[in-house]
């Protein structure tokens, strides 16, 4: 079959390596974002869906429609196999169905401050296979993932999601409201001159982030003899989105202040499912020297810091930290590796 001929459900049916008990989960998803993307789409037409609600266990403000797609999400998941449930939006994991033998984790409504700007936005998750307990099915290596994605609500509504063998990309269809697959394969560029990250944090980042960024600025004058472009959008589906497209690294890295002495991004909910995306599209995640999922949650709302995107740039970041110390604090000084 060609990639224009069928749809996520229809290509779960025909695939005898991903587990039968993946289908109805994945069509509850669906069935969900399908809605969503319209609830998004008529933005003002309905109700006001960037007005605040409150903050979450970690601080962040909440959206009315961080809620809305909480509550539908776990209501749609009920009736699948899903035993435990770990939202972003909540304090504790939620048990959906005793019967079940599969954990979810999701961002319900990823980059919902940019929601009244027309910013495109999303849901993340992870399907983890259920243990004993409702903290042991999270508490565990981000490498036990058995499928992840995201869907993306912007000009197009797209599902990109991976079961351990390629990352796939789905369109929706305005017409079918079905998700269809454009493309089975994607493959990450392994080099580019993009690099995505918040710049008025620079006097914050630890000094091989702004040694990295440094001689990116320097350009074509600098160590590494090539000029680049920045971006940065605050939306994490959408930088993903961008980098799994056209190649590219993100930065979301530790720094000083207080409460991102850790990172500020999710391992569970965020960087462990677009670890799995990057890697199995070809590109590799780290929290800026080791894999992201290599590494084990003790904390169900665990912050880590983020780097992901084409191997070689996302390599490159982590030999800056084994550059000696006054070498990544000398603004724009020469670095010891680039002449080796």
């Amino acid at each position: 079959m060609s990639g224009q001929e069928y749809s996520v459900i229809e290509y779960i049916e025909k695939s005898s390596g991903i587990p039968d008990d993946l289908f109805p989960i994945i069509a509850a998803l669906c069935n969900v974002s399908e809605k969503l993307a319209q609830t998004i789409a008529d933005g003002d037409l309905g109700t006001d869906l960037s007005a605040s609600v409150g903050t979450n266990l970690g601080g962040d403000g909440q959206k009315a429609l961080d809620l809305i797609a909480d509550d539908a999400y776990s209501q749609e998941l009920k009736s699948t196999n899903i035993r435990f449930y770990a939202s972003e939006e909540q304090d504790d994991v939620v048990e959906l169905n005793p019967k079940g033998n599969l954990a979810l984790a999701i961002d319900p409504l990823d980059g919902s401050s940019n929601i009244d700007v027309n910013v495109s936005i999303g849901t993340i998750f992870s399907i983890f296979p259920a243990k004993e307990t409702a903290n042991e099915s999270f508490l565990r290596p981000m490498g036990e993932q058995i499928g992840a994605g995201y869907f993306i609500y912007g000009p197009q509504t797209a599902l990109i999601v991976t079961f351990g063998n390629g990352t796939m990309r789905f369109i929706m269809d305005s017409r079918t409201r079905k998700f269809i697959c454009v493309e089975e394969r994607m493959s990450l560029p392994s080099d580019t001159t993009e690099y995505a990250i918040n710049a008025s944090n620079y006097r914050h980042w630890p000094n091989p982030i702004r040694a990295f960024i440094d001689d990116c600025v320097t350009g074509t004058e600098g160590p590494r003899g090539e000029n680049f472009n920045m971006r940065w959008i605050a939306s994490l589906v959408a930088e993903t989105h961008r980098v799994l497209s056209r190649g590219g690294v993100f930065l979301y890295p530790s720094d000083k202040r207080k409460g991102y002495e850790k990172g500020r991004l999710r391992i569970i909910y965020e960087c462990a499912p677009i670890a799995y995306l990057i890697e199995q599209a070809g590109g590799q995640a780290t929290d800026g020297t080791d894999a992201i999922l290599d590494q084990q949650a003790y904390e169900l709302h665990q912050r880590t810091p983020f780097v992901f995107g084409s191997a070689q740039k996302v390599e490159k970041i982590a030999n800056y930290y084994e550059l000696p110390e006054h070498e990544t604090a000398a603004l724009f000084g020469k670095r010891g590796f680039f002449r080796t």
